[in-house]
């Protein structure tokens, strides 16, 4: 809380990068290794701690490193993040002496039956904070391989569209352009982000279409 309240966000709004983007630029060509680690470690902070507003910082790689570069820091700095907030809330809810609610395991007893279904489509579908849903996974007991794959396999698809973003503001910005979101995020954007989103939950809604079916015959 102390780290949003402080402002350290506002840094990373895009005007406010806009406007320094040349001496950013300058000061990442000075300290190349540093300026990355430094990125990769405020974003794993970020992350780590489920605060909101992630997504600031990692537009703002994508503006100054490209989509690219941008994307695969953002990416060790997600698995980092998460991995530490989901060993953290691992360690809280076993602390715990008194049994699940009947909710809670029939919840976990769903997952259970598809794991890799429901990590996949829950780190695919951005319905809640990425927070959130790392200790809805830690709640669910999601096995740690599991975790750490999907987290990087669908956290870097949707971080590679918002360092995608970022970097289109950069080039339009530069290109004397006005910037619109229209002009950001089209067809080219959502639609693949949209197929995985498909491709992940269609597994599932096939399952439970054909148990239904067995049940009415």
């Amino acid at each position: 809380m102390a780290f949003f309240a402080s402002g350290a966000f506002d840094r990373f709004e895009p005007h406010r990068l806009l406007a320094d983007e040349g001496h950013l630029r300058s000061t990442i060509a000075a300290h190349p290794f540093m300026a990355r680690f430094l990125y990769s470690a405020l974003l794993a902070v970020a992350i780590a701690t489920g605060v909101p507003g992630t997504i600031v910082i990692v537009l703002a790689g994508g503006l100054l490193f490209g989509a690219v570069q941008g994307t695969a820091l953002s990416s060790v700095s997600l698995v980092l993040g998460s991995l530490a907030l989901y060993l953290a809330s691992r360690y809280a809810f076993a602390a715990g002496r008194r049994a699940p609610p009947a909710l809670a395991q029939r919840l976990r007893a769903r997952f259970a039956a598809h794991p890799v279904t429901y990590a996949l489509a829950l780190r695919f579908v951005p319905v809640v904070p990425l927070g959130a849903m790392t200790v809805a996974l830690a709640w669910l007991r999601c096995p740690l391989w599991l975790f750490i794959g999907a987290t990087w396999l669908g956290g870097t698809v949707s971080l590679f569209v918002e360092s995608s973003v970022g970097a289109g503001v950069g080039e339009t910005f530069a290109a004397g352009k006005p910037v619109s979101a229209a002009g950001l995020l089209d067809q080219r954007i959502l639609l693949p982000l949209a197929a995985f989103a498909v491709l992940t939950v269609l597994p599932l809604a096939v399952r439970t279409l054909a148990a239904r079916l067995r049940r009415r015959t």
